[in-house]
């Protein structure tokens, strides 16, 4: 079932983040690196939208627009924050509007005026012929402006239709880049999973050679059958619950549990993520300290060369 839904989702129209099996929302998991461009055009209105994103511990948003649509600064950063979580925003936005209907000229009656009365009055102190016109007057600064007269609402639908494409791009390179992560995260899961299996087969045999070495070191100094056993039994009892890492070892297949889910249950995952990680970096580091036995200590020394790899990538997750 699960590998027929996953061809279905290859092949659907929708996002690569967000896709549906049975109306079911799946949200993958996420990068924080992207980029995303769209160049939308409607209503002979053209918004060309770019935008990146790097590391960043919230989301922080930088938004640079030309001043004639500076008023859905607000809208765009909305927008934005609803569908990314975390991560530095760079956002660069440029805009053209060729409509007719949204264009106006404005003539300014009173600087024509003055000009035209300019030019006569040089027209009669020099004796030159009047040959004022309308077109010669147009030519002057500031006589004719153009404006843009624009609809508010159609401006602002239309540049959040591009700016969700773009960000609809970016968030499929975010979402490929993210499982390529996740791909990575489950073999380092593994080979912790791994390292930890060997350090549960090993940890129960270290008291009974403990016991064994104590007896033979014992049998070498002094008559062994001299030796109260019940004083051997309490010796290797205080030496079997100080170094005991069994609570360790459950809480440590816990938080591998619990990081396999938060994998699978995508993105926004990062922080969670990482303070599981610094729990498992804390267990591991326990065990450490208690282990007495070579192979543990290897195999402890791995694990934490793992969970190294594991805290430096989950750094780029969403």
């Amino acid at each position: 079932f699960l590998s027929s839904c996953m061809r279905w989702m290859s092949f659907s129209n929708q996002p690569a983040f967000i896709q549906r099996i049975e109306g079911v929302k799946v949200v993958m998991l996420r990068s924080m690196t992207g980029f995303g461009h769209y160049e939308y055009t409607e209503n002979d209105m053209t918004f060309d939208v770019e935008i990146r994103t790097v590391n960043h511990r919230y989301c922080d948003i930088f938004l640079r627009m030309p001043k004639q649509i500076s008023s859905f600064e607000d809208r765009v950063r909305k927008l934005v924050n609803s569908r990314i979580q975390r991560g530095k925003v760079d956002i660069y936005i440029a805009y053209e509007n060729k409509s007719a209907q949204f264009q106006q000229v404005l003539l300014d009656e009173n600087l024509a005026r003055a000009y035209c009365n300019a030019l006569k009055k040089i027209s009669d102190d020099l004796g030159l012929r009047d040959d004022i016109s309308a077109s010669s007057l147009a030519r002057f600064p500031e006589i004719l402006k153009v404006e843009q007269c624009e609809d508010d609402n159609v401006v602002g639908d239309i540049l959040e239709k591009a700016v969700n494409k773009a960000l609809d791009n970016l968030l499929d390179m975010r979402t490929a880049e993210g499982e390529k992560l996740k791909e990575s995260f489950l073999l380092n899961l593994s080979n912790i999973e791994a390292f930890t299996k060997n350090v549960e087969q090993k940890a129960p045999l270290v008291v009974k050679e403990y016991k064994e070495k104590l007896e033979n070191r014992l049998s070498e100094l002094i008559d062994i059958q001299k030796v109260d056993p019940a004083r051997i039994a309490t010796e290797v009892a205080l030496f079997a619950d100080k170094c005991s890492i069994d609570e360790e070892l459950v809480r440590l297949n816990s938080h591998i549990i619990q990081m396999r889910e938060m994998l699978d249950g995508g993105s926004p995952v990062g922080k969670k993520a990482d303070f599981l990680i610094q729990e498992m970096n804390r267990e591991v580091n326990t065990m450490g300290s208690k282990a007495s036995d070579l192979e543990i200590t290897k195999n402890v020394v791995e694990l934490k060369n793992e969970i190294e790899k594991l805290r430096e990538q989950i750094q780029n997750i969403e």
